[in-house]
């Protein structure tokens, strides 16, 4: 920094010496380290304010630009263990829903996995457009169907 050599060194070694004496150097010498120290911490404080600020003009990159999503919020569904089980007397006196001129007897969803009978409590969910009408059992499994764990879909004898 200075361009001082060994030899500068020890003679500014040898002076301090005899100005301060042996008492007072090792106290001079921690005052000198504290205040490099100090110096160091303070310009890099002030080189860090300096880019910081030669920074405010620069352009920030633009923001990627948003995707279109499609949010919907949940529909919170019960577990098949909270549904109330429709009793066959509900089901005739039309309390859950009036049966459309379509005569079969068992209902499933378009891309769904399940098949219903027309009294469970699921069929309803199921909006008009994307219901399948299925007249048996046999043709529902054909087509890749399954039966419905909380109204069990089956043909009487």
């Amino acid at each position: 920094m200075f361009d001082i050599g060994l030899q500068e060194m020890l003679v500014i070694g040898v002076l301090a010496l005899l100005v301060f004496g042996p008492s007072k150097l090792p106290e001079l010498g921690r005052m000198v380290g504290r205040a490099m120290r100090e110096f160091r911490r303070a310009s890099d404080e002030f080189r860090n304010t300096v880019e910081t600020n030669l920074h405010i003009n620069d352009l920030d990159p633009p923001p990627p630009e948003p995707t279109p999503t499609v949010v919907t919020e949940p529909v919170a569904t019960p577990l098949p263990s909270e549904l109330e089980p429709v009793s066959p007397e509900s089901a005739s006196a039309g309390a859950q829903e009036p049966a459309p001129e379509h005569g079969e007897p068992f209902v499933a969803q378009r891309g769904s996995r399940l098949f219903h009978r027309r009294e469970c409590s699921w069929v309803p969910r199921i909006a008009e457009l994307d219901r399948v009408y299925l007249k048996r059992v046999p043709e529902a499994l054909e087509q890749g169907f399954l039966t419905c764990p909380v109204c069990d879909p089956w043909e009487p004898a």
